[in-house]
């Protein structure tokens, strides 16, 4: 086998991993898989703005800014109460600062962004297994 077949069937084996690992995920993971999806995106984008390339960087922040809007649309406001209120408006306020970070080159606004979303993450995974099963739960 080739170095090109390799490589090939590697990134074919991992995308059926990452994929199957979405498809056998429950609500409660794919949510932290989606926190972890923004979080390397940011890190890697940390470093294209250091080292300029630009291009990468949008590519990037864009999606990381699509990943919160995924994380803000997963929200049920109705069963979340106030909870989810006031996440709506923390990944609204997250979204802005990513995209204020991408126009002005700003790392400390990734950094914040960072803090933020890892703040958030570290809560998510702390719920009991028990509350991640219940109805109604975001």
């Amino acid at each position: 086998m080739n170095a090109y077949a390799r490589t090939s069937n590697l990134a074919a084996y991992q995308s059926a991993a990452a994929h199957g690992g979405v498809a056998a995920s429950d609500p409660h993971r794919l949510i932290v898989m989606l926190m972890d999806g923004a979080l390397e995106r940011i890190a890697t984008a940390r470093g294209c703005m250091q080292r300029g390339e630009t291009a990468e960087k949008a590519r990037l922040l864009n999606r990381s800014v699509q990943i919160v809007a995924e994380l803000r649309g997963s929200l049920d406001l109705s069963a979340g109460g106030q909870i989810a209120a006031n996440l709506s408006e923390l990944y609204d306020y997250m979204s802005r600062r990513l995209l204020s970070a991408l126009a002005n080159n700003q790392v400390e606004l990734l950094d914040e962004v960072s803090k933020l979303l890892n703040d958030i993450r570290s809560a998510w995974v702390a719920i009991p297994a028990q509350a991640q099963k219940r109805p109604g739960t975001p």
